[in-house]
């Protein structure tokens, strides 16, 4: 059985040198951080107890479909306030598991987001949407990080599986992740957030401005209208939703 290491107890090594991250090692949160801070030049995360360093990341693979992703959820952020995202953010959900997904949004507190920033800086808590380039359904952004993410409560989970040229967009409900159904134009609508569209077909073919294109009419839906309504008495103290 594999030890969760607390702290560094290499009696060869000065009591102040801090043992590099490696992909496959197993520690807790706390040692994770501490080893994290003192290894500079990295990406690494914390999925069940396990960390992944990541490894050179490649453009068509993950760096392109991110920038395109990235821009369609600033896009929804931008036009909803009392919402809130983050890149590459480091996330304390619990005692095993610190993520970095690639893009995240979530309520600000004042609109009962479930998330919050801790005194040491870093989002704790689970946002209520993440989103996770993968390369395939072999990944571990479909196994040990999806059970990590639905146990600590993330509303909904998106991964595009670049190489299957698929979008699995995950809605959690009674503590388990049903997806999201895709429509014939290659829409999937979020229902955690009114009027975050995605036009799966336009980002597959790389066409960043018809997947704008395709946001707009979500974002001046009546139920994106509504919600901004509610988050907006939400985040004045006004009548709950």
């Amino acid at each position: 059985m594999a030890t969760i290491v607390e702290t560094s107890t290499n009696p060869s090594s000065p009591p102040d040198v801090v043992p590099p991250l490696a992909s496959g090692d197993r520690l807790t949160r706390a040692e994770f951080e501490r080893r994290y801070e003192a290894t500079p030049n990295i990406n690494a995360e914390l999925v069940e107890g396990v960390v992944y360093v990541q490894a050179a990341v490649r453009y068509r693979q993950h760096g392109s479909p991110h920038m395109m992703l990235v821009t369609m959820v600033g896009n929804y952020v931008a036009a909803t306030p009392g919402t809130e995202g983050g890149d590459n953010t480091s996330i304390r959900l619990d005692a095993d598991n610190e993520p970095q997904p690639d893009i995240h949004v979530h309520l600000s507190p004042q609109c009962g987001g479930q998330s919050q920033v801790d005194e040491d800086g870093y989002l704790t808590g689970p946002p209520e949407f993440v989103a996770e380039i993968a390369a395939s359904s072999a990944s571990y952004d479909l196994h040990d990080k999806l059970n990590a993410y639905r146990r600590n409560g993330v509303k909904e989970y998106l991964v595009w599986r670049v190489l299957d040229k698929e979008f699995d967009w995950f809605v959690l409900r009674e503590g388990r992740y049903e997806r999201l159904p895709v429509e014939e134009t290659g829409l999937i609508k979020s229902e955690v957030f009114p009027g975050l569209w995605l036009d799966t077909a336009a980002l597959l073919r790389g066409d960043l401005a018809a997947a704008i294109e395709s946001l707009k009419p979500g974002l001046e839906s009546e139920t994106h209208t509504e919600f901004c309504r509610l988050l907006k008495e939400k985040s004045e103290g006004g009548t709950e939703t």
